[in-house]
């Protein structure tokens, strides 16, 4: 769900092509920052600079709000219901995390916070598809790999993926990769490749999150990136301060690079007699190795200003995708929600 700049989250639906407001959301009496909408249980969680969340459920005709204490004295930037919708994550500016759950005996949510060990602002915040470990973004630069296993909520065999004695809260994995701000962490599909971007026009890729992950990044001459989303295992794409979704890809060797612009613009020659079309945004794999490489080698600008006129901040999956994503929607501080269809990009669609 995209992120609204409202006192009120709206609830919408297309009708004849257009579409109409069905409900306002008013309980948040500042900016809401974060909104997740979970698609089985059909809930809402919102957050706000107000310091809570509410978790919305649909009753009758109605969404019914039920308040989450999530006993933070700074504003609540981010949330995401887990993959099993079992559990939420919301990221602060009180340089922590809170893992909410919700608590049969006493008919209330429960939140559980990851204290110091951000050092500023959480900005984005990422479930891995186990459901125990989160990603998490900050302003101090860096990514990090939080367990969240709660007892009497989570299976204890859906702790294979992490340390058999990690315990809630438990830091898996720190990255010192970006020497600026960070945002927009995504797990690819299989849970076995993490990328993140920095506000230094870097996109960030980890594989083997742990002890020994192994990192790479991407330069690019543009500006920087919000939010990212896999397409696929070694397809993502980013969003940004350029107006224009970025595709990067991962050859056979899982060395990443920048490929083209989602919606690149042709320019016409001037030198041809025909017209004929030309794109300005290119890319090309790079050969360092896969340990902390480095891809130095920046591309070439381009014209913005394509769908989006202003700044992309969140990318979204839409409907069942499995491993291989067709359509996502993406936002930003144009007021647009644009819409978009894969099904003609064939480069991409190939796992």
């Amino acid at each position: 769900m995209h992120h609204l700049p409202r006192l009120e989250p709206r609830s919408i639906q297309l009708v004849e092509d257009k579409w109409e407001k069905l409900y306002v959301l008013q309980k948040h009496d500042q900016v809401i920052s974060g909104i997740d909408w979970s698609a089985r249980s059909n809930r809402i969680v919102t957050a706000s600079h107000d310091r809570n969340s509410y978790v919305w459920n649909l009753e009758g005709s109605e969404w019914v709000p039920t308040l989450v204490i999530l006993r933070l004295n700074r504003a609540a930037l981010c949330v995401q219901w887990s993959p099993k919708e079992n559990k939420f994550a919301v990221g602060s500016g009180a340089k922590t995390v809170c893992i909410c759950y919700y608590e049969q005996e006493n008919n209330w949510w429960v939140s559980k916070l990851i204290r110091k060990r951000h050092d500023s602002s959480v900005t984005s915040v990422c479930w891995h598809p186990d459901n125990i470990l989160l990603a998490t973004t900050s302003t101090d630069g860096k990514c990090r790999v939080f367990s969240t296993f709660i007892k009497g909520v989570d299976a204890r065999d859906s702790k294979k993926g992490t340390s058999p004695d990690s315990k809630f809260g438990e830091q898996i994995v720190q990255l010192d990769l970006s020497s600026s701000w960070t945002f927009g962490v995504k797990w690819s599909p299989s849970g076995n490749t993490l990328a993140y971007v920095g506000h230094n026009s870097m996109i960030y890729f980890v594989d083997d999150v742990g002890p020994s992950p192994l990192a790479q990044n991407v330069v690019f001459r543009d500006l920087p990136l919000r939010d990212v989303l896999f397409v696929s295992e070694r397809k993502v794409i980013g969003v940004g301060f350029d107006c224009n979704p970025m595709v990067f890809a991962a050859d056979e060797r899982g060395i990443w690079s920048f490929v083209r612009y989602l919606a690149e613009r042709k320019a016409v020659s001037s030198g041809s007699r025909y017209g004929s079309q030309f794109s300005e945004a290119f890319g090309k794999f790079y050969g360092q190795s896969k340990h902390g490489v480095s891809n130095d080698t920046v591309e070439t600008s381009r014209t913005r200003g394509t769908v989006h006129e202003n700044c992309i901040n969140c990318i979204m999956p839409l409907g069942d995708h499995g491993t291989l994503l067709r359509r996502f929607s993406t936002s930003g501080l144009d007021g647009r929600i644009v819409v978009w269809d894969l099904e003609n990009e064939q480069d991409l669609l190939e796992l």
